[in-house]
């Protein structure tokens, strides 16, 4: 007699959804459902998982191939342009007095930035994401908040109705917001509405408004999701940035910030 075939764990029924979207175009949840003998709910929460981590698109009632510019899993955009986010970062932790509360978003530079801030104690910062949690863990003079709530786990940061709630207890002296892209008009880009939403909640909490974002993503728009900034805001870039791609910034009257690798603002950029 025959034996039944164990069950696929949780791991391999996310991958095999995620080859189906690749392959066949659309997947629905009741298809699914009946294909691995789970719950819709289960489905849903598979989906759900494959969405934050990029693999596929939901759709209503199942979900697609992913969209044409997936967005980058943290941990692989970590090492990109390391020393151009660290001298980002390095600037934008001079503007943080000792004392003051500061508001941090998730990513990769916001990130380098919660590690410079080591060294300006005392100071509270607020964050929503696990690499600024992460890079404070040890530093004892620095009284870390974190807002929680639903974890992206492609981006390492948390977002939701639970985030939103808790950020309402708190005001910030300054925030530093990330970003997949910037534009002058439109403000910041990001691959999910849970994010930009989070983002104008977060520059409406902060008395001083900066955006870190490598020279790359000044002018870019990657994803179809946007934020809007209260003026006034500044953006913090890299010395790798073209004159061209910073000309609509200067013209709606935002304030740039051009720094080298060790963090020294160029003459003339701010």
């Amino acid at each position: 007699m025959s034996e039944t075939a164990p069950a696929p764990s949780s791991e391999e029924r996310r991958r095999e959804i995620a080859r189906l979207a690749r392959t066949s175009g659309l997947a629905s949840v009741e298809e699914l459902s009946r294909r691995f003998g789970v719950t819709a709910s289960t489905i849903r929460r598979d989906l759900a998982r494959l969405h934050d981590d990029g693999l596929v698109t939901r759709t209503y009632g199942g979900a697609a191939p992913p969209i044409a510019h997936p967005e980058e899993p943290l941990r692989e955009r970590t090492g990109a342009a390391f020393a151009a986010k660290r001298g980002i970062a390095r600037w934008a932790a001079t503007q943080v007095g000792v004392g003051e509360t500061a508001l941090l978003d998730a990513g990769t530079t916001v990130g380098a930035l919660a590690h410079e801030l080591r060294g300006h104690s005392p100071l509270t910062v607020v964050t929503t994401g696990l690499t600024s949690v992460q890079a404070l863990a040890d530093a004892d003079d620095v009284q870390v908040v974190c807002l929680g709530g639903t974890l992206r786990h492609v981006s390492q940061g948390f977002v939701g109705p639970v985030t939103e709630a808790a950020l309402e207890r708190v005001t910030a002296d300054v925030v530093f917001l990330g970003t997949d892209g910037v534009d002058a008009d439109l403000g910041i880009c990001e691959a999910d509405l849970q994010q930009t939403r989070l983002k104008e909640l977060l520059a409406g909490r902060a008395g001083r408004v900066f955006v870190l974002a490598h020279s790359v993503k000044v002018g870019a728009r990657p994803f179809h999701a946007w934020a809007r900034l209260p003026r006034p805001w500044v953006l913090v870039t890299d010395a790798a940035v073209e004159a061209d791609a910073l000309a609509p910034f200067h013209a709606a009257g935002i304030r740039v910030v051009v720094v080298d690798d060790e963090g020294r603002a160029l003459e003339g950029t701010s």
